[in-house]
């Protein structure tokens, strides 16, 4: 079934779609005939806790089992506020008790193995867990050997911050000491990557904190890619809040970031190299070592699906949602992990009765903070073509010459939107 009406979109739907999608999934249907099952879900960020909470509303009878080896999920959006210091962590910390309650088995571990002859995942303790259908829902890794010079320990010295959580704070607590006059340098990696905008957010977001605690100091962006999501917002934000408090250098001014070397705090790029007070890498990414494991992946590093359905083009009977899998048309974000998880769900327990699943379409919302009070929304609506999602008609996005108003309504639809996604995806 559809994940959204058809109703052409406007700025409320966009923030509330997500939970008018879930109680539509919910609903019990008349010709819905009630199916037994066993489906393991792997993964409980936004994609995956959304397919094992939409399984089991589905479909009682199902056997749901999410396996996630972190008893508390810390939520991405809205992290780059944590840093900035305008929020604290715990606000992005959700826990999976009211999955619980509904039925679905919550596994606190890790997924080591899968073995799709026997159609079993083993967890970190041995225990094998049998399926009738797997959902991977890893979320990303990081591609080191794409970036010489960065590994785990590199990153305690120059953090990515983008797994939220110690890197988070970790961040922050090098931008507090910091010195006045000092220069944050953020590296954005080529696409795909995780929520495209977010890196310019995150600089928009320190600028503002340079801006009130350290005025002297500047945020220096080294950039592989010439344009990004949302580009013109950005840079008149930028012009309007921070004056040139913020620097960019682009792939063709030589922003690509080709090593690091922690121990001197150095950035090396294609036309010379940097040594910032501060240095937050941000590296290439792919999808989850779960994913690999399954043989789920290609020489992309990400997992090509059928997007009526999400099942692997390379394992059958296993399903791939969120950031992990190649999408096409459709950001790797929150809100598409959660509608591709509920429209997942959906496809499976039509599968698992012998129904022929129905086509879904999905919607991908975004919302970016640049200031307290200051936001703007991009939001799309994407069905399958061909082997890939497309973006069709009815999304919305906020104008550029748009008056402070939109912009202070927007940031308070964000905040909204933050709380109807957390509520509908960990109740």
């Amino acid at each position: 079934m559809p994940l959204m009406t058809t109703r052409p979109m406007t700025r409320r739907s966009a923030v509330f779609g997500i939970t008018i999608t879930a109680a539509n999934l919910a609903r019990p249907s008349a010709s819905r005939a009630q199916s037994t099952g066993r489906v393991v879900v792997v993964g409980g960020g936004f994609g995956g806790a959304a397919c094992a909470r939409a399984l089991r509303r589905a479909d009682a009878k199902l056997q749901v089992t999410l396996i996630e080896p972190n008893n508390i999920f810390t939520a991405c959006p809205f992290s780059n506020e944590v840093i900035a210091g305008l929020r604290e962590l715990e606000a992005q910390q959700f826990g999976y008790d009211k999955l619980a309650a509904e039925g679905v088995t919550v596994i606190g571990q890790a997924a080591t193995a899968v073995d799709t002859q026997k159609r079993s995942v083993t967890a970190t303790d041995g225990t094998a867990f049998a399926y009738d259908r797997l959902v991977l829902s890893p979320g990303i890794d990081f591609h080191f050997e794409a970036l010489p010079g960065y590994d785990d320990a590199a990153s305690e010295k120059m953090p990515h911050a983008w797994k939220a959580g110690a890197q988070t704070l970790l961040l922050r607590r090098q931008l507090e000491a910091m010195a006045d006059g000092g220069t944050v340098a953020i590296a954005i990696p080529a696409n795909p990557s995780r929520c495209p905008p977010a890196p310019y957010e995150r600089a928009s977001l320190i600028a503002h904190y340079l801006k009130n605690k350290k005025p002297r100091s500047k945020v220096l962006i080294l950039d592989a890619k010439d344009s990004f999501s949302q580009q013109r917002l950005f840079e008149k934000a930028w012009k309007e809040l921070y004056g040139d408090m913020i620097e960019r250098v682009a792939l063709s001014q030589g922003g690509r970031v080709t090593s690091v070397d922690p121990a001197t705090r150095t950035i090396v790029t294609e036309f010379g190299n940097y040594i910032p007070e501060v240095a937050n890498i941000i590296p290439p990414q792919r999808a989850g070592r779960i994913a690999d494991i399954a043989s789920a992946v290609d020489a992309t590093g990400w997992c090509p699906i059928d997007p009526v359905t999400f099942e692997s083009k390379l394992v059958p009977n296993i399903h791939v949602i969120g950031d992990a899998c190649l999408g096409g048309g459709i950001p790797k974000s929150a809100s598409a992990a959660g509608a591709q998880g509920k429209a997942c769900a959906a496809a499976i327990v039509n599968l698992l009765a012998g129904r022929a699943p129905e086509t879904p379409r999905l919607t991908g919302v975004c919302y970016n903070t640049v200031a307290p009070g200051y936001g703007f929304l991009l939001a799309g609506n994407y069905q399958p073509r061909g082997d890939i999602f497309a973006e069709v008609e009815g999304g919305a996005t906020s104008p550029v010459d748009a008056p402070r108003e939109l912009r202070a309504r927007e940031a308070a639809e964000a905040e909204r939107w933050f709380q109807t996604i957390t509520a509908d995806t960990f109740g």
